[in-house]
């Protein structure tokens, strides 16, 4: 039997009653809505009211805040000012004197453009603008609150305009309620001040927090003067200068900023300020260039320390894509990418790398944690050790080099700390297991004698060795400090790196050289890892691995690397952790990432550890090899190899100065 129903069917006069009517919203509810893209907080407005403050031409801003600007912000500036019958015009929606027809999208030069910000602030505030051109004898005021927008009304002013909002939030208490406290807004909106402080550094800005000066920065400025005044001039000498110009024609990018050394990367990213043309933007493209530009150089996990100013044709970008303009749309995004990464790197790569054991990392000085941070000027001309170039930008011709001489009158084994040539690796502790034959070393020697290097390392300096782990030499400069695995490990990277990319001289990319077991081994597996194990063999046959599944949660290796055998690097232990790292999801089987991964393992466990005793003759390989690869100064990991202790430190340790 059906149902009844009491639903009023089609045609019915009840249903037509009933069906929701389509109307147009209120004003005053329009302008509400909007403002919740555009006015999420006291520091929104502040952005907003700055940036207009910016494009009027202001060499003078100051910001006044009562409790944290929930109750009060206002605006005053010296710019152009706005003519009294303007004045209504300026609170309309989508009202602006920046744009005038849809190709001007296309060649945005200013901060606002969309005529919003005015009119959302008054919809959600009680607003005052009193504003006196430069010509006018007299200024003028307008009040607003809500849809209720007051007569024009003369004023006494100083020429430019000044904005007064109060009680954000009045007449939407359930917006208001979502505010934090005073302190925290107020910190915000300091901070929206400061970032576009640093990218107008003619401008002067002040900051007065209920009565309190909480920023005073002059006009003027240098750039770089004003970046130091808001991050902190104890910085400077940790700072590096990037400079890159390939504007041309209306295409390219040019770029000027400060980029901090490794040891002051920061737990977060709040320390990074990216600005488009006077913009503070946020975008992917440019953090993941800075991340690659600092590859190997800093610990997973941390962020780099920079402020970077980029400027572009307006028609290279499309700001109009994000309600508060924080996010933009670059037409040529990898012209951006490389620009930026290439300009990073080349400005580390001016400075020496190896940090200054007796100083202090900033985020860690509150509590007192010792850390060494201080990277030092380098020589002038001096490209060595503490030079950089990261895993993707090897120099071919050095690593020929390398390859090719392997040190005079040294076999391959001595070079790579490999068992000796008259020696079985079987016979040695911990060496490859039962059935695996003793095989040659993966870079064979050449006899071209080596060629000449500066190196900031003494060579008639005995190089000592302190328990087994650490290494101690002298430098120009003081002592060199050396962590024996770190160091062996980013040799060992780079080399294996060059080796199968090809940038060692070689004709393109090749494989590891592999040795077939005369039993294959069995690694357990997740049977999640045995299905995917079809994404991991093309880099696995790449790094001479030859693995197939041997049941539904075993692993069978084939053949495994010669390098790794003769290092005694056990294959059931490298597989188990490299499929643990696959089924965190570590990395993408088939990105370059996953063999820079791979190869940072390889390298991590085929180097000497913290323990083993070295030879005066291996020491002395070891620090030669430091010299010829880029980025020594840091493990693949981004932990240091190397710190030193300048003579002056020496000197203040023992009361000298």
């Amino acid at each position: 039997m059906d149902r009844p129903t009491t639903e009023p069917r089609i045609g019915d006069d009840t249903a037509a009653a009933t069906r929701p009517r389509i109307q147009k919203l209120a004003a005053l509810l329009v302008n509400q809505i909007a403002a919740g893209e555009v006015i999420e907080r006291p520091a929104s407005v502040v952005k907003e009211l700055v940036e207009n403050s910016i494009d009027a031409g202001a060499t003078r801003i100051s910001v006044d805040l009562e409790r944290g600007g929930i109750e009060l912000i206002r605006i005053a500036d010296d710019g152009v000012g706005i003519d009294p019958d303007q004045l209504p015009l300026a609170l309309a929606p989508h009202a602006t004197s920046k744009i005038r027809n849809a190709p001007d999208l296309d060649r945005i030069a200013t901060k606002g453009f969309r005529g919003e910000a005015l009119a959302s602030i008054c919809s959600v505030a009680r607003l005052s603008i009193t504003s006196r051109p430069h010509d006018a004898d007299a200024g003028a005021r307008i009040d607003a609150e809500g849809d209720d927008i007051g007569p024009v009304r003369p004023a006494s002013a100083s020429p430019g305009t000044t904005i007064e909002v109060r009680n954000l939030f009045f007449n939407t208490p359930a917006r208001r309620k979502f505010l934090r406290t005073p302190q925290t807004e107020q910190t915000r909106c300091v901070d929206w001040v400061r970032d576009l402080a640093m990218a107008h550094p003619a401008v002067a800005f002040s900051v007065t927090t209920d009565g309190r000066r909480a920023l005073d920065l002059p006009p003027d400025q240098s750039p770089r003067d004003r970046v130091l005044d808001i991050i902190g001039r104890e910085l400077d000498d940790q700072l590096v200068e990037v400079a890159w110009d390939q504007f041309d024609d209306a295409r390219g990018v040019t770029i000027w900023g400060l980029v901090g050394l490794p040891t002051i990367a920061r737990a977060t990213a709040r320390a990074q300020h990216v600005f488009l043309a006077g913009r503070v933007i946020k975008d992917r493209t440019i953090q993941h260039a800075l991340r690659e530009a600092y590859r190997g150089l800093i610990e997973p996990g941390r962020h780099p320390t920079a402020v970077l100013m980029i400027d572009m044709s307006p028609e290279g970008v499309d700001v109009n894509v994000h309600p508060a303009k924080l996010e933009v749309r670059f037409r040529d995004q990898s012209m951006v990418h490389q620009a930026v990464l290439h300009a990073v790197r080349d400005a580390l790569r001016s400075r020496d790398l190896t940090p200054s054991a007796t100083d202090r990392r900033p985020d860690l000085a509150a509590s007192g944690a010792q850390s060494p941070t201080q990277i030092l000027p380098a020589h002038e001309g001096d490209t060595s050790g503490g030079g950089i170039g990261g895993p993707d930008l090897v120099d071919p011709a050095r690593f020929a080099e390398l390859f090719k001489r392997q040190m005079p009158g040294r076999d391959a084994e001595r070079l790579d700390f490999a068992p000796r040539a008259h020696e079985s690796p079987a016979s040695e502790p911990g060496g490859p297991p039962p059935g695996v034959a003793a095989s040659p070393a993966p870079f064979p020697p050449a006899n071209d004698p080596a060629p000449a290097h500066d190196s900031p390392i003494r060579k008639a300096t005995r190089v000592l060795q302190v328990h087994r782990s650490y290494l101690v030499a002298e430098d120009e400069r003081g002592i060199v400090l050396i962590d024996q695995h770190a160091l062996h490990e980013r040799v060992m990277f780079e080399k294996l790196l060059a080796r199968v990319t090809g940038s060692g001289g070689g004709e393109g990319e090749s494989k590891l050289e592999t040795q077939r077991l005369l039993t294959p081994v069995a690694v357990p597996a997740a049977p999640a890892s045995v299905e995917r194990l079809d994404e991991l063999t093309p880099l696995l046959e790449r790094l001479g691995i030859d693995a197939a599944p041997l049941g539904p949660a075993t692993i069978a290796v084939h053949s495994f690397p010669s390098f790794l055998f003769s290092r005694a690097v056990d294959p059931l232990d490298f597989m188990t952790d490299l499929l643990e790292r696959v089924e965190r999801d570590a990395f993408t089987p088939g990105s370059e990432a996953a063999l820079h991964e791979v190869l940072d393992m390889m390298a991590c466990k085929a180097a000497v550890k913290a323990g083993d005793a070295l030879s005066e003759e291996e020491l002395a390989e070891l620090i030669s090899m430091r010299e010829h690869v880029e980025r020594s100064g840091s493990c693949p990991h981004g932990r240091a190899t190397t710190v030193r202790l300048t003579i002056e430190d020496l000197e203040r340790l023992f009361d000298r100065r």
